[in-house]
């Protein structure tokens, strides 16, 4: 993508009632909307979000079955998800919202127990050692999922990454935590939930062309 269209996409996401683009300063000190999303969304409906949503098309298509639910995608790439804040727009999709942020930041996005399920789909698995502090299911991360996420909500991971799938199911079964679905290629197994294969990603077709399986994890995070 050119910078000219990057820059247009940045402008554009400015004008778009549907992103939010909070500064670090603005998060630390307090962010109007931690706690008060029902304000937002002028409801009281269950919270989803996807963390690292590229283009937003998990965002839309979960909002496009699920209207009783408000989705949030959150991405530091704005210039990626303008495509799926504009597509919500012009469906006008009144239960979907774009936060340009860093995910290290969600816990002070949301209050505690204000989320009800989260969606990682096809994260960067950081697969070198030195970069595990950035890996979206490691220990640091599940905390604060744990903290934003309702008693009974639940996190979904998504991925073409055995390697990341391998690295959460071991995280979970070393810390305790309530694995509820767990499948190495969802397109071959019949209980795959229609939810993991009734979407598909840009990037998740390409890895189907390529022969990949896509692995799929459900869990629960259990903190004492």
């Amino acid at each position: 993508m050119g910078s000219k269209n990057k820059l247009k996409r940045f402008n554009e996401n400015e004008t778009f009632s549907n992103v939010i683009q909070p500064k670090r300063e603005e998060l630390l000190n307090g962010f109007h909307l931690k706690g008060e999303w029902h304000t937002f969304f002028k409801n009281d409906h269950p919270i989803v979000l996807e963390l690292g949503c590229g283009k937003g098309e998990y965002t839309i298509a979960l909002a496009q079955k699920n209207p009783e639910k408000n989705f949030i995608g959150i991405d530091i790439k704005g210039a990626r998800f303008w495509r799926g804040a504009k597509t919500a727009l012009e469906e006008d999709l009144p239960n979907v919202a774009f936060i340009r942020t860093q995910i290290e930041l969600v816990d002070l996005i949301f209050a505690e127990g204000e989320v009800d399920e989260i969606w990682i789909t096809f994260p960067d698995p950081q697969i070198k050692y030195k970069r595990t502090k950035h890996r979206l299911t490691n220990s640091e991360f599940l905390k604060k999922y744990h903290h934003i996420l309702k008693k009974d909500g639940c996190v979904n991971l998504k991925t073409d990454s055995e390697f990341m799938h391998g690295y959460t199911l071991g995280l979970l079964h070393g810390e305790g935590h309530e694995i509820l679905h767990s499948n190495h290629d969802v397109y071959k197994n019949v209980y795959s939930p229609e939810e993991v294969t009734g979407t598909q990603t840009f990037y998740e077709k390409q890895y189907l062309e390529k022969g990949k399986p896509i692995t799929y994890v459900k869990f629960r995070i259990n903190y004492k």
